[in-house]
């Protein structure tokens, strides 16, 4: 039997997010997939994901092959009718270095992460996970064509029909709306400009029939469309042109990937299972109004990783991440239902899904008071900044003010590679916070200690305890 730390089934970008975490911490790990068709799903990417990918090393390569979201523009027949924007372009800022979601298709996301994991020294296997058992020190994963192995524990990435849930017996509370379905397909034509997002509509009934979203990097469109009736069609071209030419003249030349989809809205009743975690979608579906559901996957297994590497704290995964994703799971349905209804500002997004506001409060990982449990955010120094000092597996404690070097130096010795600890301030200090932008931004003269996901464990208290329980 083939043994390894942790199993992860799923190589979407929930999955591959942790595996790269745990390729970089030299944790031992497998990560499967059955063959996934290739698509563009979901196309957008939170700031706060962008910070992740900062963290992994893959941002440039993900601005690099993304491109800001063109502006909207609505026809009746050949004749435009509306213009505007989901996304208001904002501008970097000293705590907020990537504040606008760039769109790219997932297929590129995943690809990139691929890429990257193949650097830290992992690739992912073809495999199909078909049972498990678990008992008091680790799980037995059965793949078909009979291999078998045994992992300390098993992540559960494998989307929102996950068998690994459903082999849990772990309810999935929630609704599947059967009647508002949607046809999405990746489609080319030379008949629209690549500069907007196109949108017709039905103007007697002022109900929306097709949108065509060009994919940067590629020639593709994401054509949306809503599905009526009952019925399934076939997912041909043929079948799009139709749909296309009822209400304009737009001629599609070719489709790729193509899928329909239904509207879930779903939760798992709990994410942990002794040895087995549920992450992505196999945990939580989503709408995709304000393009929430893969993003915050990626912020499940950035959670997870740095626990499951140290096997500590791992109680706290379901703790964090269960109410987080039933708030975000509220958001992405308030949103569709204002587009569905057809509000006037159904289609423009602000700070509420950016991401960038989730942390964890009043958890039992986030000791102090102020910004403890907060996300951490960044600051430029005279010398780079502190998001490239917090990139890595450690744990970073930053010490504002005076009369800390003594504890600084004491958790550099003790510690080592674990935490990395500075003192912050004027000439002489570790960082130097020349414009004070460090010291505004967290908001005190004591001690700061980040997790290495980037969210403040400690504020202005004590971290001895913490650290040793966690580092």
């Amino acid at each position: 039997m083939n043994e390894t730390r942790v199993l992860i089934v799923g190589a979407g970008p929930t999955g591959l997010t942790l595996a790269c975490d745990l390729a970089r911490r030299g944790a031992d790990f497998r990560i499967i997939e059955k063959e996934r068709p290739a698509g563009s799903r979901g196309k957008g990417l939170q700031p706060r994901t962008l910070e992740v990918f900062d963290d992994l090393g893959v941002l440039d390569a993900v601005l690099t092959a993304g491109a800001p979201y063109p502006p909207l523009r609505s026809y009746a027949g050949g004749e435009v009718v509306w213009e505007g924007r989901m996304h208001e372009p904002k501008e970097p800022t000293p705590e907020v270095p990537y504040p606008t979601a760039p769109m790219l298709p997932q297929w590129r996301t995943e690809q990139i992460l691929r890429d990257r994991l193949a650097e830290l020294g992992g690739r992912v296997e073809r495999g199909e996970l078909i049972d498990f058992e678990q008992d008091d020190d680790g799980v037995t994963a059965v793949l078909a064509g009979g291999e078998r192995i045994r992992a300390a524990y098993l992540v559960g990435a494998d989307g929102g029909r996950s068998v690994v849930r459903k082999r849990l017996g772990i309810g999935f509370a929630g609704e599947t709306h059967e009647t508002e379905r949607m046809l999405i397909a990746d489609v080319r034509t030379d008949d629209v400009d690549r500069d907007h997002w196109h949108f017709w509509g039905d103007t007697a009934s002022r109900t929306p029939r097709f949108a065509l979203c060009p994919l940067p990097g590629t020639e593709d469109f994401q054509l949306t469309a809503p599905l009526i009736g009952t019925d399934t069609p076939e997912l041909t071209l043929p079948t799009f042109q139709k749909i296309v030419s009822e209400v304009s003249d737009v001629r599609l030349r070719e489709v790729g990937w193509a899928s329909v989809y239904r509207v879930n809205i779903r939760m798992a009743e709990r994410f942990r299972d002794r040895r087995v975690f549920l992450a992505g979608d196999a945990a939580h579906v989503h709408s995709p109004a304000g393009g929430q559901g893969l993003n915050t996957g990626v912020q499940d297994a950035y959670n997870l990783g740095w626990k499951l590497a140290a096997e500590r704290a791992l109680d706290t995964y379901e703790e964090e991440r269960l109410p987080v994703a039933a708030g975000v799971l509220g958001l992405s349905t308030r949103l569709y239902r204002g587009m569905s209804e057809r509000h006037a500002e159904a289609y423009r997004r602000g700070g509420e899904t950016d991401q960038l506001g989730i942390g964890y409060p009043g958890a039992s990982l986030s000791v102090g008071g102020g910004k403890a449990g907060e996300r951490a955010p960044d600051a430029p120094l005279r010398e780079g900044r502190l998001f490239d000092v917090f990139r890595g597996p450690h744990f970073t404690l930053l010490a504002f003010g005076e009369g800390h070097a003594e504890t600084v130096a004491r958790v550099n010795e003790r510690y080592g590679a674990a935490v990395r600890a500075y003192t912050v301030g004027d000439d002489g200090a570790d960082l130097v916070d020349a414009a004070g932008h460090a010291r505004r931004a967290y908001g005190t003269d004591g001690l700061v200690l980040v997790r290495p996901d980037g969210y403040i464990g400690v504020y202005d208290a004590p971290v001895d305890d913490y650290l040793r329980a966690l580092a």
